[in-house]
């Protein structure tokens, strides 16, 4: 006998997300964890970009500092964006709780199963990603400088002494060096990992209601008299999605930007070391992997921005395809007003200026190729 399908439950996607903002000392109830936030804002939020931005303007040829502004960048527009997400808690848990109440009218075993194996393994998937991606990063940032010759920090940067005086404050500065990367690391997965897993959801949900939209009147629904109950439920789940729609706008406005700025400085950066000051075919490698891990960074939103979108798209067919002929016209005319709400246009803006979506990565894509093709007449 076959299994019943799983409860929808959002929530669960969203743990390892909250387990991130524990790790950083900003939720959860346990001993020192005030301490360990003001620990952390201090000496990762603001001093470590502080300190890469200082070393830049320290450095003596344009090569150095090509070569290490994508980090110092990155570094920056990390603790940007961490202040961003952090401003925007309380709606980041609206959002969740407006979720979790749409999860309980996800009761037929089609949407529950089209969830299950949809929308939240790809959810699940993208988060694991972002863990996978941040200890990779983590552990070869570190090792590289462990195994090579002499001592040398991670990143140059400046510190109100000479590094370089004795073992000791070597050691001290490697290891702050090395734990705040790992911690701005962690706050990036934290950042990155919210947009994509949200619009996955969100996009998850839509299909749900659209499901439910569809089968309106239809099979054992038409011989019951509750029709116009089921309307009015459906149009409470389109006002809380779009509500989640103006939350999530609200969120990411600058958030995002951040992020769309930082993959352009980055891109076109990498792309100069590439062309000007890598060394050797290791050294070509290395940019080329990390201009992917740039482009790829922007991948995951846009697409899943898109995809939430075009759900949204589908409802007025959804609509339409349930058995409305032969209803009442107080139904039908409920009906027609749902359908002119699911006519609005839903996008995300960041910044006003720039929609998440395909669009935007492809125009991303396009912005480095021209960079690539004019950087290429100066060689």
């Amino acid at each position: 006998m076959a299994s019943d399908p799983p409860d929808v439950r959002s929530g669960h996607i969203y743990r390892t997300y909250w387990l991130y903002w524990r790790l950083l000392g900003v939720e959860g109830e346990y001993p020192m964890r005030y301490l360990l936030d003001v620990i952390l804002n201090f000496f990762v939020t603001i001093w470590y970009p502080t300190h890469l931005i200082i070393g830049l303007f320290q450095e003596r040829t344009i090569g150095h500092v090509c070569k290490n502004l994508p980090f110092t960048a990155e570094s920056f527009f990390c603790s940007f964006k961490i202040i961003c997400f952090r401003w925007r808690l309380a709606e980041i848990k609206k959002i969740e709780q407006l979720l979790i109440e749409l999860d309980q009218r996800a009761v037929s075993p089609e949407e529950r199963v089209f969830f299950h194996k949809n929308t939240r393994s790809v959810a699940e998937f993208i988060s694991k990603s972002y863990v996978a991606a941040g200890i990779s990063a983590t552990v070869t940032g570190t090792a590289s400088v462990l195994f090579s010759s002499g001592r040398k920090l991670i990143y140059p940067a400046w510190f109100p002494y000479d590094v370089q005086a004795s073992a000791l404050r070597y050691w001290l500065s490697f290891t702050y060096q090395a734990t705040g990367a790992t911690l701005t690391i962690l706050q990036n997965m934290a950042n990155d990992s919210y947009p994509p897993v949200t619009f996955c959801v969100v996009a998850g949900h839509v299909r749900l209601l659209a499901m439910r939209l569809s089968r309106m009147g239809h099979h054992d629904e038409a011989s019951k008299p509750g029709n116009a109950k089921k309307l009015i439920e459906n149009i409470e789940d389109h006002r809380k999605l779009m509500q989640i729609v103006r939350l999530m706008h609200r969120t990411l406005y600058l958030s995002q930007l951040g992020q769309f700025i930082s993959s352009g400085i980055n891109i076109s950066i990498v792309l100069i070391n590439i062309l000007f000051f890598a060394e050797n075919g290791f050294a070509i490698i290395y940019y080329v992997v990390y201009f992917m891990a740039m482009v790829l960074e922007l991948f995951p939103s846009c697409y899943y921005g898109t995809l939430m979108s075009m759900e949204f798209d589908k409802l007025p067919y959804a609509i339409f395809s349930s058995n409305w002929l032969g209803m009442g016209r107080r139904y039908c005319h409920t009906l027609l007003v749902l359908m002119q709400f699911t006519l609005t246009e839903v996008e995300i803006k960041v910044g006003g200026m720039v929609g998440i979506s395909m669009n935007a990565f492809f125009a991303t894509i396009r912005m480095a190729y021209s960079f690539f093709t004019l950087a290429m007449s100066f060689r």
